[in-house]
């Protein structure tokens, strides 16, 4: 997998993951008015994805989400898919809002899986707004070796 280190902070980028199915929004960061904003969805959950020798696991950064409002899907094709809502907090008209950064709207990644995965196998769980996907993967047997003694 090619990993680039990010020129801002320690952070990597996933530009040439051919497993990554995010689609580049070339507006993502463009501010538009409300009016003009039809994808009305938070920026992007920031998710990492790291391969262990036994498993892929991947974390995403959900604060202030129940599990309930998250869904973990497998498609047959071997993409997993996360996915969620952040719902608006109601309005009251007594309320003055000085400042709105929390986003709010619908999100969703995915990414496409090696083949090495057991996707039957797939567990999630969350604590403290992360989520954790643990997707297992395929046990490597190696083949057995007999010693064949030399005459002679």
């Amino acid at each position: 997998m090619a990993m680039i280190p990010s020129l801002f902070g320690n952070r990597r980028s996933s530009i040439f993951d051919p497993f990554s199915l995010d689609v580049w929004d070339p507006f993502k960061d463009f501010p538009l008015p409300s009016s003009l904003n039809t994808q009305n969805s938070f920026v992007n959950a920031r998710i990492d994805w790291k391969e262990t020798p036994e498993a892929h696991v991947f974390k995403a950064d959900l604060p202030g989400l129940k599990k309930e409002e998250i869904k973990v899907e497998i498609e047959e094709d071997r993409v997993l898919q996360i996915s969620g809502e952040r719902n608006v907090e109601k309005e009251d008209k007594n309320d003055t809002w000085h400042r709105v950064e929390r986003s709010s709207g619908k999100f969703m990644r995915r990414f496409r899986l090696p083949e090495n995965v057991r996707m039957d196998q797939v567990k999630a769980s969350m604590e403290n707004g992360v989520l954790t996907v643990t997707v297992p993967k395929v046990e490597v047997k190696k083949p057995d070796v007999k010693a064949i003694e030399i005459s002679g």
